[in-house]
Parts: C-alpha cells; sequence; structure tokens
C-alpha cells in the first residue's frame, strides 16, 4: 500500500505529529471544560434547584471560567497561526487543530452539554445523588 491509500494513524499517516499533538491538548482542555459544567449543575440540582433552573444558572456561572480557559489557549496560539517564519510550516498543524477544534469545543460546551444534559436527566425532581442520599435518611 503506498502512503496515500494507509488510512490507519500510524508511522506513515498523513496527520502531521503536531497535529496529533494538538488533538490531545483540544481533547483535555474539552473534557475539562464539559466536566465543570456538568458538575455545576449537578451541585445546583443536589441544592434543591429544578433541571432548567440548575441548567441556566450553571451556564452564566460557568461561562466566564469556559471562555477564559479557551480564549487565552486560542489567542496564546494566533501568533504560531499566523507566523510565516522558519519553520511555521512544522507547528502550524497544531495552532490549526487547537484554535478552531476549541472554538467549536467551546460552543458545543456552552449550548450542546446543557441541553444533552437536560434531556437525558429527564424531569426529575431531585438530581440522582441527592434521591439516594433522601433514601439512606429513610
Amino acid at each position: 500500500m503506498t502512503r496515500c491509500q494507509n488510512p490507519s494513524i500510524g508511522p506513515s499517516s498523513s496527520l502531521p505529529l503536531f497535529a496529533r499533538v494538538g488533538f490531545i491538548v483540544l481533547f483535555g482542555i474539552a473534557v475539562q471544560n464539559g466536566l465543570v459544567l456538568v458538575g455545576t449543575i449537578r451541585q445546583l440540582r443536589q441544592q434543591g434547584l429544578d433541571l432548567t433552573d440548575a441548567l441556566v444558572e450553571a451556564g452564566m456561572l460557568r461561562l466566564r471560567p469556559v471562555l477564559m480557559t479557551a480564549l487565552t489557549t486560542i489567542l496564546g496560539l494566533v501568533p504560531l497561526l499566523l507566523s510565516s517564519g522558519i519553520g511555521s510550516e512544522v507547528q502550524r498543524p497544531l495552532a490549526v487543530v487547537v484554535v478552531f477544534g476549541l472554538t467549536t469545543s467551546t460552543l458545543l460546551t456552552l449550548f450542546v452539554i446543557p441541553a444533552v444534559y437536560g434531556w437525558f436527566a429527564g424531569n426529575s425532581d431531585v438530581a440522582p445523588d441527592a434521591a439516594g442520599a433522601e433514601a439512606k435518611c429513610r
């Protein structure tokens, strides 16, 4: 098989090494942002807020930390993304993956995660951990 026909991601892949590193960075930041938001939603539900109020309140409380994490990383990589000097063609894939991937993942974190959480949580009255604690107290 020639290099162009090899669909696997391995040593002979056409995906540059720095792009692979960029995906690792991207996944780490995206997971961190999602966990921060979901953790806040669960905490608010355990405090007794209903699902809709918890989703809105968590979104408002965690908007700044999620945006600051994303924006500092994106703004830090813009010079690398726009550079044209010696060696920039080697490291530019890292910047492209992280900048555009983080922009997309931030939007998904702020809009899709609360919607999916609300869909899976349903209309339960109390968060799962609080329901288990109430059952133990009786």
